[in-house]
């Protein structure tokens, strides 16, 4: 998994000067060019950080063998009655 966010930390900026430089040479002016780069390098932040979201050890581990963090008698964690 490590892999995937040393692609994406280079991405960023591949995407923010890539994407911007080829909407610029298609001709589109730089003032919107940016923005548009921008977003991109967004999107693909947003993507690492909530789609493939860096898990700790121990949720890999309990993801993989099919037990979740939540059991399904308690599906909240503290929605006990006191």
């Amino acid at each position: 998994m490590s892999r995937y966010y040393d692609y994406v930390l280079g991405l960023i900026p591949a995407a923010l000067l890539g994407v911007t430089a080829f909407l610029n040479l298609v001709g589109l002016s730089l003032t919107a060019a940016v923005p548009v780069g921008a977003s991109v390098a967004l999107a693909l932040m947003g993507h690492a950080m909530f789609v493939r979201a860096p898990l700790d050890d121990a949720a890999r581990t309990s993801d993989a063998a099919g037990t979740g963090s939540r059991s399904a008698s308690a599906p909240f964690a503290g929605s006990g009655s006191d």
